[in-house]
């Protein structure tokens, strides 16, 4: 194995904090590392990009600390030729450069009292800092870094991790994670939120990076959506009764609530339509972080997601009680997700909802050629009880409802697990899927590969990084042909 390592001053010190030790231990090195040590064979028909967002806190936090208000990390595997490169670099943004300077922490976090950040907040809610650290897709050539709070989405060079700066197409109230690449148009969409009028926008960057629409999608006040979806023709945007209290939020905390007495409301508009073609849909309520796919099939347009059972869970009672609260609000567990499926008819505007599985499931992922359109296969992270951690993949057969399950081991735990096609596939699973483990016991990491038509088999090969890393929330792949900028 051939390592450069670059370490990072940090002022962050071991503390009981369950999300800054352990799996979610922030990492304070940058490495590039090539001849890595192999367990099996790597693949030679696989050929992309494996990135996947970490948070990683480089300064001691200005008051109670969230796990996704850590600095962005991004952790790269490049497969080509049957061999594999790795390295991770910090996302640089404004402020991260800007804490750097001062060599402490600048902005309190999400949980934390607006009134203890020393700088207003940089593009995003009051009092934080835009850390870029949740999601990351690959569109036009470049890796784009967004925050689920919003602010400017951060562009970088997939292969070297090199931040190259903010997207010019960010518009005023930024960009929320879980913009959506639609490979088979090469389009992006996005949408943002924020706490003043209309709240949201939706908008459409196309295969040239350039912003093609934007609209605003009105809202009865500031709201909490996270994800959105898309289908051939549509864009899926969400109103969800889980968003802050009016009163707390004059006071700039950000304290949510669940109100169950209200519906879910979904507005479905063309991809480049008008705000007087947006159609409002009521269902069940509940709370949804992240969807499956969405898709067209005659007068439906079909929605598959997480369905929260408790959007508002009891904190739990094992671990130190000062965090009880904290670690309910993270656990998949406690949320109740499952999946579950939203059908809505454009023409009369009928809701129907099923639930598709029963076990506690998020953090799905599919063959990207399939966004939008009919598919058959996905694949969800299995969650492990108590903790934002994931022990576990299943791959769903939507056709025949069989699933299969893949265990990653004893105190391992992976990372979203998106499919890698393999090279001239002609089936919709003819690939691998890609992910990380953190290994607590041999206290190392490691990128596995799991052939998706031999899912029960496990790995067919296990990539030993040079370092452990820490735990966090997305990943994407991106083919190699898809790495440069058209």
């Amino acid at each position: 194995m051939t390592v450069h390592v670059k370490k990072i001053e940090t002022t962050v010190r071991e503390n009981d904090h369950p999300y800054m030790n352990g799996p979610w231990a922030p990492l304070h090195e940058e490495v590039t590392a090539t001849d890595l040590q192999v367990i099996g064979e790597i693949p030679k028909d696989i050929d992309g990009v494996y990135l996947r967002n970490t948070e990683n806190p480089v300064h001691k936090p200005l008051g109670r600390y969230h796990p996704f208000d850590g600095d962005g990390m991004l952790h790269m595997m490049h497969f080509k030729d049957g061999k594999a490169e790795y390295r991770n670099r910090f996302v640089r943004t404004h402020g991260f450069e800007e804490e750097y300077k001062a060599g402490e922490a600048l902005w309190a976090g999400w949980i934390a009292y607006p009134v203890q950040s020393k700088r207003e907040g940089e593009c995003v809610q009051d009092g934080l800092k835009n850390s870029s650290s949740t999601d990351i897709v690959v569109h036009n050539g470049k890796a784009v870094s967004t925050f689920y709070q919003c602010g400017k989405a951060y562009e970088l060079d997939p292969l070297t991790l090199e931040t190259l700066g903010t997207e010019n197409w960010s518009p005023e109230d930024g960009v929320s994670a879980h913009t959506k690449v639609d490979e088979n148009t090469g389009e992006m969409l996005f949408f943002n939120y924020s706490k003043k009028a209309p709240y949201m926008h939706y908008g459409v960057v196309g295969k040239d990076g350039e912003l093609k629409h934007l609209i605003p999608v009105e809202l009865p006040g500031p709201r909490l959506p996270h994800d959105m979806a898309f289908t051939e023709n549509y864009a899926i945007l969400n109103d969800l009764p889980t968003f802050w209290i009016p009163e707390m939020l004059e006071q700039g905390i950000h304290l949510p609530r669940y109100n169950d007495d209200m519906p879910s409301r979904f507005a479905i508009v063309p991809r480049m339509g008008g705000v007087d073609e947006i159609k409002w849909f009521e269902a069940k309520p509940t709370y949804v972080l992240h969807w499956l796919n969405a898709y067209e099939d005659g007068d439906w347009v079909i929605l598959d997601g997480y369905f929260q059972g408790d959007p508002m869970p009891d904190p739990l009672e094992d671990g130190p009680k000062k965090y009880g609260m904290l670690r309910a609000l993270v656990d998949l567990h406690s949320l109740k997700a499952r999946l579950h499926r939203w059908k809505f008819n454009m023409k009369t505007g009928e809701t129907v909802e099923e639930d598709l599985d029963d076990e506690v499931l998020e953090f799905g992922m599919i063959n990207q050629k399939y966004a939008g359109r009919p598919y058959r296969y996905g694949y969800s992270a299995k969650p492990k009880p108590g903790w934002f951690l994931f022990e576990g993949v299943v791959k769903h057969d939507l056709e025949t409802g069989e699933k299969q399950h893949v265990m990653f081991g004893e105190d391992r735990y992976g990372s979203e697990a998106p499919f890698a096609p393999r090279i001239g596939a002609v089936d919709e699973d003819d690939g691998y899927l890609v992910s990380f483990i953190t290994d607590m016991k041999e206290n190392r990491s490691e990128c596995v590969l799991i052939d998706a038509k031999k899912f029960e088999e496990g790995p067919v090969c296990r990539i030993i990084l040079p370092h452990r890393i820490s735990s966090g929330t997305h990943a994407t792949w991106a083919n190699g042909e898809d790495l440069k900028a058209d």
